[in-house]
């Protein structure tokens, strides 16, 4: 009996730290309408980047020092297919640098860095358009 008592115990001690973490680690999550693709629930996030890749194999590269990067379909010619995307930004979170050699110069050096946060993604054009895939269909 003391043994399952333990046992529920860390289960529940276990389930319970993880649940904190996910909900201290932020969760932006992908919005569009027809031209356009961003995120909602940025609350943590600094310094994003996101790589765009086209159905064709070209890349296109989003900055943004603060809120959300937005990328935008533009032009006469849109290609129809799927864009994928790679998300990385910069938490408010802070680690300690494990290796010293990678802190900085002089004023520049530091003894902690942002924690990375990565996302990755797909939307669908399709007749121009940004559009949800359960939408599509063929006529």
């Amino acid at each position: 009996m003391f043994r399952s008592l333990i046992a529920a115990t860390l289960c529940v001690a276990i389930h319970t730290s993880g649940a904190a973490l996910a909900s201290d680690t932020p969760q932006p999550v992908q919005q569009h309408n027809s031209n356009a693709v961003w995120f909602e629930n940025w609350t943590g996030l600094r310094n994003a980047s996101m790589v765009i890749s086209y159905p064709d194999g070209t890349l296109e590269t989003i900055e943004a020092r603060s809120g959300t990067p937005v990328f935008k379909l533009v032009g006469a010619q849109v290609l129809d297919g799927v864009y994928r995307y790679e998300l990385r930004a910069a938490t408010d979170k802070t680690e300690k640098i494990k290796n010293p050699i990678n802190n900085g110069r002089g004023d520049a050096a530091r003894s902690e860095l942002a924690v990375p946060f990565l996302l990755n993604g797909h939307f669908t054009v399709s007749r121009g358009v940004i559009v949800t895939p359960k939408d599509l269909k063929e006529e």
